[in-house]
């Protein structure tokens, strides 16, 4: 009895670490071993490519007075076998974000515009919603720091092939996206449609498309000399694949974007020490230092407003790494990863770029990178610990996310519950699982978070929100806002959540079961039998949607109708019916006809399933449709 207890704790606890996606994440290893010497580097991030079947990658390593290493290592292209080089050109993804903060900024210098500008005095033509318009129009500033509100492109969007449109035809294409979902200048959530506005303002101010524009003004200037379109033939532009590195995945003018062009090892060295020099090249100011600062310095979210140094600035932002503090950009999109980030204290920065979707490669090659690049230096110095705030216990209590990305995650993310608690003069996050982070005051309302192992991080990286929020708040780097909840409300939802998957879980354990004691004609009990298999059907068709969206979770396969969309909304629909023919044929279930036991987990297990149908209904995902 004791042994089945166990395995049958065992099975919720997979379960639930499913649902959250932990088997999503693959275990952190411990950083390597620092490469003393660029042999040493590219031997390393040759086993990488080797070991995670990653075709090839893009590497620039630069200091201030010029690059120390450039390079294209493995294949360009699998089945040419074509190798890539310094030259091969890689796209960037959102990396290319900062071409937009730049050219703003050089319209803001030139007195064209002022990053306090209404987006609508600007661009009226422009589609968005925001019902607080008014007071909180959305601003110049707002595209760049990611500060609108607006929901991040649908499916729909990302699938787009936008070959042959303009940059306002891909802005009218499906504008619902760009809702305000709070008001504008408070939270950040990142958002892909903020800088193509911003871009549509360049063209429109400058009367040249966005990619002639930084070309002339920056691209040349800076150096980025073997750049191309996507829509022009190049022999050097990689081909991109899929995770396997086998599976070649085409390339596309991006909705709203228009033609992103592909850059060398070359032309991004060349861009991280314009950044590292502070916006000059060999001696000749493209931008001023100021500009540069700007880019590197959020302001609009209410972290910035209380000072928080670290977060998004203008399509920048700080990322802190194994105890020394990043600026810079990455990016991720169909067959590509890429990542630039530089460090301005000391004078050294990269790019690296792989031509397949491989997260965990990506992760390795990055990790290697920042270890031999930082092996010689000493880290910055942590903030001394400080007193706790004298306010911080009315911080104490349950938060859920209050800045998502996309609203087609939200009735998910809502359920990651974390607990504030203060425990000897530190800050302590929980969540549902017992996780803790600790995080200890460095002065004010700001913390800096304690890792278990390896350096502390030398900036603040947490802060509890206070007289600007509405509301509760803190945030954490990386993760957002987070928003207050009533300690009743948390706890019936992690109730209800818990009581789902426990009851989801007992479905399928009973169900070998039952089936198999059919098989025996003395165990035969016909009007039990409806009152399984619907829940079984459910639950089934549930994980049969978990499936689909986890196998197809790109653009091409749900922004369009494929056999995964479809699966989708096919597999989510019989969810919803076959939990309301649950609770029918439990209805009209005769009572003396049904064991007791059968009649009272069916009302449990039935009932959690309506709740779980009700609450999906609510947010739309019965049914849901991700290509329209």
């Amino acid at each position: 009895m004791r042994r089945r207890c166990w395995g049958q704790g065992l099975l919720v606890l997979m379960f639930c670490l499913l649902a959250t996606g932990v088997f999503a994440q693959k275990k952190k290893e411990d950083p390597p071993k620092p490469a003393q010497s660029i042999a040493q580097l590219r031997q390393q991030l040759e086993k990488i490519l080797q070991d995670t079947h990653t075709p090839g990658v893009s590497v620039a390593i630069v200091h201030r007075d010029g690059p120390e290493w450039v390079a294209g290592l493995g294949k360009s292209n699998v089945a040419t076998n074509q190798a890539a080089t310094d030259e091969t050109l890689f796209p960037i993804a959102s990396v290319g974000k900062g071409f937009v903060s730049l050219s703003i900024l050089k319209l803001v210098n030139e007195g064209k515009l002022s990053l306090n500008d209404p987006v609508h005095k600007l661009a009226p033509e422009v589609w968005f919603e925001n019902r607080w318009e008014a007071t909180d129009p959305v601003r110049v500033v707002d595209l760049l720091e990611d500060t609108t509100g607006w929901d991040d492109w649908h499916w729909r969007e990302y699938a787009k092939d936008a070959t042959g449109m303009s940059r306002l035809e891909g802005l009218d294409y499906d504008h619902h996206s760009r809702t305000s979902r709070w008001r504008p200048g408070t939270r950040m959530a990142y958002c892909n449609s903020g800088s193509a506005v911003a871009a549509y303002i360049v063209e429109k101010l400058t009367s040249q498309r966005f990619n002639d524009y930084f070309t002339q003004n920056f691209s040349l200037p800076i150096g980025m000399k073997t750049a191309t379109y996507f829509e022009q033939d190049s022999p050097q532009l990689t081909t991109t694949y899929e995770a396997d590195g086998k599976t070649p995945v085409p390339h596309k003018n991006i909705l709203e974007f228009g033609a992103i062009k592909g850059y060398s090892a070359k032309d991004m060295a060349a861009y991280v020490q314009f950044y590292l020099n502070r916006g000059a090249v060999a001696g000749t100011r493209v931008m001023p230092a100021v500009s540069i600062d700007r880019m590197e310095t959020p302001t609009r979210s209410w972290e910035a407003q209380e000072g928080l140094k670290a977060g998004y600035g203008l399509n920048n932002f700080t990322s802190v790494r194994d105890g020394f503090v990043y600026h810079g950009h990455d990016g991720g999109g169909i067959g590509v990863r890429t990542d630039m980030a530089y460090m301005p204290e000391y004078g050294v920065g990269y790019f690296y770029g792989i031509n397949a979707q491989n997260e965990w490669a990506f992760q390795k090659i990055g990790d290697a990178i920042r270890a031999y690049i930082t092996r010689g230096l000493t880290r910055p110095p942590v903030p001394p610990a400080a007193q706790l705030p004298a306010n911080a216990q009315q911080y104490a209590g349950w938060y859920e996310p209050a800045a998502p990305r996309s609203d087609f995650t939200r009735f998910f993310d809502r359920f990651r519950l974390q607990r504030v608690h203060f425990e000897r003069g530190n800050l302590v996050l929980s969540n549902m699982f017992g996780m803790n982070a600790t995080f200890v005051p460095v002065g004010g309302e700001q913390f800096r978070y304690l890792p278990r192992q390896g350096p502390a991080p030398p900036i603040a990286t947490a802060a509890l929100l206070g007289p600007n929020a509405e509301g509760r708040f803190f945030f954490v780097l990386r993760g957002g806002e987070w928003k207050r909840l009533p300690t009743w409300f948390a706890i019936v939802e992690a109730v209800l959540v818990s009581w789902f998957l426990l009851a989801l879980v007992s479905i399928l354990l009973y169900a070998p079961f039952w089936i198999f004691g059919g098989l025996i004609k003395k165990r035969r009990r016909p009007a039990e039998r409806a009152m399984r298999l619907w829940p079984l059907i459910a639950a089934l068709s549930l994980l049969a949607a978990y499936g689909l969206y986890m196998r197809a979770a790109n653009a091409p396969s749900l922004g369009n109708l494929t056999i995964w969309s479809f699966g989708i909304f096919l597999t989510t629909l019989i969810f919803g019916v076959a939990s309301t023919a649950s609770v029918l044929v439990l209805w009209l279930a005769r009572k003396h006809e049904i064991r007791s036991s059968v009649r009272w987990f069916s009302i449990v297990v039935t009932s959690a399933l309506l709740i779980a149908t009700a609450y999906l209904a609510y947010w739309g995902v019965i049914g849901i449709r991700t290509w329209s």
